[in-house]
């Protein structure tokens, strides 16, 4: 009889997830920090699979439409505190932060 190569014990669901998270960040990386017009922005890339709303890019003004690749931006030096700057934070085209 041949031998089957299906596991034999159910696959935990939540590890699953988590090695979903670790390729998507060793992809796109984590948040890196960019300085920009003297100011420090924490920078995100979001994912063309993790890109599930639509958001009015704040460089040209047109929608970040869902399945779009792009960046989260925000403060990294604000006065208020880090709660109000994730808060402010904004959906950019990557093209429009990389030309800002």
């Amino acid at each position: 009889m041949p031998r089957s190569n299906r596991p034999r014990r159910p696959r935990d669901r939540a590890e699953d997830a988590r090695d979903e998270r670790d390729l998507a960040r060793s992809l796109f990386g984590g948040p890196r920090t960019e300085t920009r017009r003297g100011r420090e922005f924490v920078v995100q890339s979001v994912s063309a699979s993790s890109a599930v709303k639509e958001y009015v890019c704040p460089g040209c003004g047109l929608t970040v439409s869902p399945g779009t690749p792009h960046l989260v931006v925000w403060r990294a030096d604000g006065l208020f505190g880090e709660q109000d700057d994730l808060a402010s934070r904004r959906h950019w085209h990557t093209h429009c932060w990389r030309i800002s």
